[in-house]
């Protein structure tokens, strides 16, 4: 068996962010191993955990979804980028 895939989650919406990691920790191989609720700590995040894939939301407070990909993938080249948006 494989190694399970690391994620991060960013959202600045409590709700959504937990439900967002309730769904994905359903699957049996994939790990939540962060969470954010800006995209400042998004990156920090990034940083610090080095995550398989980042889900991020693209309207947060501090620094958006969008520059925190853009540092993110600055960074860490193979950390993949899932943005979420309402609009």
């Amino acid at each position: 068996m494989g190694a399970n895939i690391r994620v991060i989650i960013a959202e600045d919406h409590a709700v959504v962010r937990e439900g967002t990691r309730e769904l994905i920790e359903r699957e049996p191989d994939i790990e939540v191993v962060g969470e954010a609720t800006n995209g400042a700590e998004a990156v920090a995040l990034a940083d610090r955990l080095e995550p398989d894939v980042a889900i991020l939301d693209i309207s947060m407070p501090i620094m958006t979804g969008i520059e925190a990909t853009e540092r993110i993938k600055a960074a860490h080249p193979s950390t993949a980028v899932l943005v979420l948006t309402a609009y």
